[in-house]
């Protein structure tokens, strides 16, 4: 059939459908996906600025905490069992063989008030102007079987920071996070192969917004990993306390 056949076709209805379908296309928000979404396209949806960190992590990093023993061993034997590896680890391996056994560790669970940990899971943020969607690599959240109030991020098991940049991705997250809870506050973090940073997000006003990024923390030093640790139970115990 060629074109002008296809046309003659046409009922009145399939003309009118495919008007309204046009319409939508010419007026469509358009979508940014959370794990592909690149500095220079958050910057133009919304206005976002980095600012120094100072003194905004000291609460939060300079809490004592006391790990016991047996907690400081699996610290030390996770090192020793992957510290060769995580340069050459993919994604996946990342996570199973070092990200996953922490946050499971940390134990980001509590049936009696329905929190939990998800993978992979989806989350979507819509404005007039935009829409952030997408899945999220790692979160925790109000909700037993579907999460229903996001409230801490990890972002980006990746090993190599050209495989792509989680900062975007995870302020991304960290906005969608904010506007959903009506919050104006937001942490989370990301991981390049052996290193991670913590961020907080900050809500100013309409569309606008600060974050501020932690100094690296080497996960293959002791030291750093005791404090990557004591970091996240910080979060579980703020998130417990306040949900």
């Amino acid at each position: 059939m060629n074109i002008q056949d296809f046309i003659a076709s046409l009922t009145k209805e399939d003309i009118v459908y495919i008007n309204q379908e046009f319409e939508k296309l010419q007026n469509q928000i358009p979508s940014y996906s959370f794990s592909k979404i690149k500095d220079q396209e958050l910057k133009k949806i919304v206005n976002i600025k980095r600012r120094i960190a100072n003194n905004c992590f000291d609460n939060w990093f300079n809490k004592p905490i006391n790990l016991p023993n047996d907690i400081i061993k699996f610290l030390n034997d996770l090192i020793a069992e992957n510290k060769d590896f995580i340069k050459d680890y993919n994604e996946e391996d990342l996570k199973i063989n070092f990200i996953a056994p922490i946050l499971n560790k940390i134990h980001y669970k509590d049936i009696e008030n329905e929190i939990r940990a998800f993978y992979n899971e989806s989350l979507s943020y819509e404005t007039k102007e935009f829409i952030l969607t997408g899945n999220c690599d790692f979160y925790v959240s109000k909700g037993l079987f579907s999460p229903e109030k996001p409230y801490f991020f990890i972002q980006e098991f990746k090993k190599g920071i050209q495989y792509s940049n989680p900062e975007p991705q995870l302020l991304a997250e960290l906005i969608a996070a904010v506007e959903l809870n009506g919050f104006t506050t937001m942490k989370g973090a990301y991981i390049v192969g052996a290193i991670w940073n913590f961020v907080i997000l900050e809500k100013l006003d309409k569309n606008k917004y600060q974050y501020f990024i932690s100094d690296n923390f080497d996960s293959t030093k002791i030291e750093d990993l005791t404090a990557i640790y004591k970091n996240l139970l910080f979060v579980k115990d703020e998130i417990m306390q306040n949900h």
